[in-house]
């Protein structure tokens, strides 16, 4: 039945017009799927990192900074929609801060950074089909932005396979439902399908700087590209430390059985080993996504492994319509892009500071992000406030009441309260903030809170 389903998922791939190292990718891990592999990292397999080295360790070096920009670009992930907060438009173009997108900051991020140091610098976007409209809009607003390649590539998709049978699932409800993005991995298959990897080579763009499109701490250091480039290091994952709100994020480990680097995420953990990878003592650091690749190494490992890195699978349960739990079980095979610090020789891990690593998965990231324990510096630059020492605040909003977007924007109608003093800020129920409150040290609130109010605890 599986080889069936195989020829299945070809053939529906092919009718979509996907392209043929994408079916190549799918096949290779539809074959790990049917041979019962799991893509399971045990714990005896690994043992922790400790010999990270430090941002504020590396020096800083004008000439060689502006000399490594020229041939650098800045590469965001942008495919995402942003269902699980409610949304149906690009992730991106929801208000970060100040009245500004996630996309319009990443926009000043780059500009910026191109008039500091006199470099061509383009902003490149992985879109999906369902991002790439709206988003190529809002760079249409930033002339400035264009450059000598295209500003966007699409990210590939593949067949959801049922649990039962491994078949391609059929939703004729919403057809749409029946495809996945192949995880963020997908991105070193999609640089090679869209052509851009290619065009970037030829352009004599060397390096690039990747990042998620939620995460406005990432902005490209001139340090680490320099070092980068005086070190050949081929493949670069920034790391920091654990806090207790990372207890289920991806941690980079080194491998028993061959001294390389792995990225494990949760999906990959053993039930019996959950403690082990939620121990943030023992695993110190966790994966910011923000990645540094050489491309020259990049377009090498590709064609050598004929478009397939080989990253480890995730195989990923879900039901076809996640909104109905009571559709039929399916498999959504997936890597993580940053599994391929596993792929490359030398591959090497940096330790960054809080600050940039600021993701927002969830309204409660947004909260955190639009108070003012975070300031827009200039315009471009998020950070943490003075005041926050490098640390910023823990907050757990109840879900039922506060997971979507509208939900939550209908309890703040006044925005966020003041986060800058607070340390913890835990609200359980339905809970309404009245305007101008403030929060200050470790709080939990169960009630509506009125305009003015000050909690501390």
């Amino acid at each position: 039945m599986s080889d069936e389903g195989l020829r299945a998922g070809i053939e529906k791939m092919q009718q979509e017009g996907v392209a043929d190292a994408a079916i190549r990718a799918f096949e290779h891990y539809y074959r790990q799927l049917e041979a019962g592999e799991t893509g399971l990292i045990p714990e005896d397999s690994i043992e922790p990192v400790t010999d990270v080295p430090s941002l504020d360790d590396l020096a800083s070096d004008p000439e060689a900074e502006r000399e490594a920009l020229q041939q650098a670009i800045v590469l965001r992930l942008n495919g995402g929609l942003g269902t699980s907060m409610g949304l149906t438009a690009a992730k991106s173009l929801l208000e970060a801060k100040d009245g500004l997108s996630f996309l319009d900051i990443i926009a000043r991020q780059v500009l910026a950074l191109r008039e500091a140091h006199d470099a061509r610098l383009p902003l490149v976007l992985m879109d999906s089909f369902s991002t790439r409209d709206d988003s190529l809009a809002v760079l249409e607003e930033y002339a400035e932005l264009r450059a000598d390649v295209p500003p966007d590539f699409l990210q590939n998709k593949e067949p959801k396979v049922r649990v039962d049978d491994l078949m391609p699932v059929e939703w004729p409800a919403d057809p749409s439902l029946e495809w996945c993005p192949p995880g963020h991995g997908d991105l070193y298959v999609a640089l090679v399908t869209s052509g851009m990897l290619g065009e970037l080579l030829e352009r004599g763009y060397e390096y690039a700087f990747v990042a998620n499109s939620d995460n406005l701490g990432a902005v490209l250091d001139p340090r680490i590209l320099a070092w980068l480039r005086a070190e050949r290091i081929p493949f670069l994952m920034e790391v920091t430390d654990r806090t207790e709100a990372d207890r289920k994020g991806g941690h980079v480990a080194r491998r028993r059985e061959d001294g390389r680097l792995v990225l494990r995420e949760t999906a990959q953990t053993p039930e019996e080993d959950l403690s082990a990878l939620q121990d943030i003592t023992r695993h110190r650091y966790v994966n910011t996504n923000n990645l540094w690749l050489d491309l020259h190494a990049l377009d090498e490992a590709m064609r050598e492994r004929d478009g397939v890195l080989g990253l480890p699978m995730i195989r990923n349960e879900k039901t076809v319509d996640p909104s109905d739990k009571s559709s039929p079980a399916v498999y959504q095979l997936e890597t993580a892009m940053g599994a391929a610090i596993e792929v490359f020789e030398g591959a090497r891990t940096l330790r960054v500071p809080r600050t940039r690593f600021a993701p927002v998965k969830t309204t409660d990231d947004l909260l955190a992000l639009r108070s003012d324990a975070y300031v827009l510096d200039g315009g471009a630059k998020v950070l943490l406030a003075p005041e926050r020492d490098g640390r910023a605040p823990f907050v757990a909003l109840d879900s039922d009441h506060f997971k979507l977007m509208r939900d939550f924007e209908a309890r703040f109608p006044d925005g966020p309260p003041s986060l800058v003093g607070c340390e913890r800020l835990v609200v359980e129920g339905d809970v309404h903030f009245g305007a101008g409150v403030v929060v200050r040290g470790d709080v939990t609130v169960r009630e509506d809170v009125p305009d003015g109010a000050v909690l501390e605890g």
